[in-house]
């Protein structure tokens, strides 16, 4: 019923972790597929003597690609879609797979490998600057903090996804690489009204950018060209126009984030990419424009941290 779909790109030591919880799960995987972007450091050999089924990229071709791979490859019903940094609460699936009833997809909480008693990502939201929010980010772990509710974005870090829905969406847009390849999708499912659940006591741990780091100048590119797709792909004029402070006070601030860890220059090159014919793909979605204003109200709410406060501040937008 269900297939571990893993990208992974150098870290067997981290891979060998997964898999060691993978095989622990109390309800068990049909298959674990493993699909290599082309690593150097024999994690597609330790997938090979875990007895997972191997499929080699050649190259790095991004998560998404990766991914797409992956799951096109699966035959049951299920895909479980994983970072090859996170390990898996060994009823992660069976709390999961318990609640599947009626939903698309469905993600747990996901704690921070090297301090577990803090948040690393539970569900996704986005703010109309097309900036993305893992709700929780840096909140104490305490499992009462977010109940067990609907969702319109499930991070790719650790989730599930019923594999006709991933076919019915093409699954992730390898435009993207990776990074914000899952808010992508996740705004393509709101878009179709495909819904998600979020299972509190679901839990992985995430070691977090394990592959080149969270300020590594590639990351940094990546995350600011596709903050500019979802703009093109999900925006109308006319909702482009009425974001257009918002998404200029976001992009500048996050800009200044980047200054502040040494990645100008990433960032601008990043914007550049994203602007190089950009244009605006999106139909009128209410679904769209509720789940941005939704999405506004509680991350003022709920997030900490300069970059947000200033954002409402020069936004003035949301909860009071």
């Amino acid at each position: 019923m269900f297939t571990a779909i893993i990208p992974v790109h150098n870290r067997a030591d981290l891979l060998k972790r997964l898999l060691d919880s993978v095989r622990a799960q109390t309800v068990a995987f049909s298959e674990i597929v493993v699909v290599d972007n082309a690593s150097t450091d024999g994690a597609a050999e330790v997938a090979r003597a875990f007895g997972c089924r191997v499929i080699g990229m050649g190259e790095n071709a991004g998560f998404a690609r990766a991914v797409n791979c992956g799951w096109r490859a699966a035959k049951t019903e299920w895909v479980a879609i994983l970072n090859s940094d996170v390990e898996l609460d060994r009823r992660w699936l069976e709390r999961l797979s318990a609640s599947t009833a009626g939903v698309s997809f469905a993600t747990g909480l996901i704690r921070d490998a090297s301090n577990p008693g803090i948040v690393d990502g539970t569900y996704d939201l986005m703010s109309r600057a097309a900036c993305a929010w893992q709700a929780g980010h840096g909140a104490p772990a305490d499992a009462r903090v977010y109940d067990s509710i609907a969702i319109a974005i499930a991070p790719g870090t650790a989730c599930l996804f019923r594999r006709d829905v991933l076919d019915q969406l093409d699954g992730f847009d390898e435009r993207f690489g990776s990074y914000l390849e899952d808010v992508d999708l996740g705004l393509r499912c709101l878009n179709k009204g495909l819904t998600g659940l979020y299972i509190t006591d679901a839990i992985a741990y995430h070691h977090g950018s394990a592959t080149f780091g969270r300020w590594d100048a590639r990351v940094v590119r990546l995350i600011s060209r596709n903050q500019l797709m979802l703009v093109s792909r999900h925006y109308d004029a006319a909702l482009f126009r009425s974001c257009f402070r918002a998404i200029l006070a976001g992009q500048l601030l996050w800009g200044l984030i980047a200054l502040r860890h040494g990645r100008p220059l990433a960032w601008l090159a990043g914007k550049w990419d994203g602007l190089r014919g950009f244009h605006l793909e999106g139909q009128p979605s209410a679904r769209l424009v509720e789940f941005l204003a939704a999405s506004e109200e509680e991350i003022q709410r709920r997030a900490e941290g300069p970059y947000w406060r200033w954002y409402f501040r020069l936004t003035k937008t949301g909860a009071h």
